[in-house]
């Protein structure tokens, strides 16, 4: 009987009435995905196909790049109504997010490990750990959200796992 009430939930976790905690779940699962398409691409480029890593960083962080968004809005943010903004307005936003926190990453591990006597990887860990639930908010309600139907006061993903 367990193994028939944890396949529910899953899939009840991967639908549109799974709210909150679906979309928390699919996002971390995404997270996990990208990490590892990220690292595995780069390492295979440079260590087996042999090219310079800086090469196998870019083309690995590219691939990362297309199956984030790609999970993210066939997957993460799944709900019944249209998104509020096309494809490419959402491509436009995700990636100015992807700037940004490049760039709030990069700046942080070029100056607080040494004004807080940390090391690099420390301030890297909880610069990542602040930025994502900032993303999770971003994507939520500024790139992936759906169409809202006028007066119906529903945002989507409001709906808990309690019904």
């Amino acid at each position: 009987m367990f193994g028939g009430e944890v396949s529910e939930l899953v899939q009840r976790l991967r639908t549109p009435e799974s709210g909150l905690l679906g979309q928390v779940v699919r996002f971390v699962v995404n997270g996990c995905m990208t990490a590892f398409v990220y690292l595995l691409s780069t390492t295979l480029l440079a260590l087996v196909v042999g090219l310079p890593f800086e090469i196998a960083l870019a083309i690995g962080f590219s691939l990362a790049v297309a199956v984030n968004f790609t999970l993210h809005r066939g997957f993460v943010w799944v709900h019944d109504e249209e998104f509020a903004l096309p494809f490419h307005h959402q491509f436009g936003r995700y990636l100015l997010l992807a700037c940004t926190q490049y760039g709030l990453t990069a700046l942080s591990v070029a100056l607080l490990p040494s004004a807080l006597g940390l090391p690099t990887e420390v301030v890297y860990l909880a610069t990542a750990l602040l930025l994502t639930p900032v993303n999770f908010v971003v994507f939520r309600l500024g790139i992936f959200h759906a169409r809202t139907t006028k007066g119906s006061g529903d945002v989507a993903g409001s709906e808990s796992l309690s019904r």
